[in-house]
């Protein structure tokens, strides 16, 4: 297939988005996500509001773009782990499926700890009247998908709990896996909050002080849920 070739203004268009959304996280660093303003970045690139109006309609799309990249990012980041840890000559130390989980847990905090400001665009406070369109949850939901794999995989069976009932009437979050036994549900939601809290707490700093080893709690909390 012959690759599409790009116009010097179609590039020029791709440089000026490219270094608005540099900008915008300078911006959300400084002051965070509410305080984004178009008109503070066209002024800091020496353009008129009107004209970088034409690169992103409104501050929504601006941030919509920046939560694409940020899961886009992530989503990438769990394939390559999976990738590894279906690699027959690498030696995770541990079942398939423990060792798909256990390098998925690496990946998030190896994502979260380049960047908070990104973790918290996507896993922070919710952006006061923003609204994610359905491409960003398709994103997520793709990530999804790559837990339950993992998580099918390491919990096919498991007794009974109590919470199974809700999971059941309450599986639309499960993706491409509707029917994933209630065992493999329960743990990709504990992998996913258990994990994202203990980020959330260290990023956040409120950890700082207290004389313990985030890394350390954070794999504390990876082995208790591959036990």
């Amino acid at each position: 297939m012959t690759e599409r070739t790009t116009t010097p203004r179609e590039r020029y268009r791709e440089q000026v988005r490219t270094e608005v959304k540099e900008k915008a996280w300078q911006q959300i660093a400084g002051s965070g996500t509410s305080a984004l303003s178009l008109n503070a970045i066209a002024k800091q690139m020496g353009l008129s509001g009107p004209a970088l109006y034409r690169y992103f309609a409104n501050r929504d799309e601006l941030i919509t773009e920046l939560i694409r990249d940020a899961y886009r990012s992530l989503a990438d980041a769990f394939h390559a782990a999976t990738d590894t840890a279906q690699d027959p000559g690498a030696d995770t130390g541990a079942g398939a499926g423990t060792g798909h989980l256990v390098a998925l847990a690496g990946s998030l905090r190896h994502w979260a700890l380049q960047d908070r400001h990104r973790y918290f665009l996507v896993y922070g406070t919710p952006v006061p009247g923003y609204h994610a369109p359905p491409e960003i949850t398709a994103i997520a939901a793709e990530m999804m998908t790559v837990l339950l794999d993992a998580c099918a995989a390491a919990a096919p069976g498991g007794r009974g709990h109590s919470f199974d009932a809700h999971l059941a009437d309450h599986r639309g979050w499960a993706g491409d896996h509707p029917d994933a036994p209630p065992a493999a549900l329960r743990l990709a939601l504990a992998f996913w909050s258990r994990l994202h809290g203990a980020l959330s707490l260290e990023l956040a700093g409120h950890f700082n002080g207290m004389g313990l080893d985030p890394a350390a709690l954070y794999a504390s909390e990876v082995d208790s849920l591959t036990a």
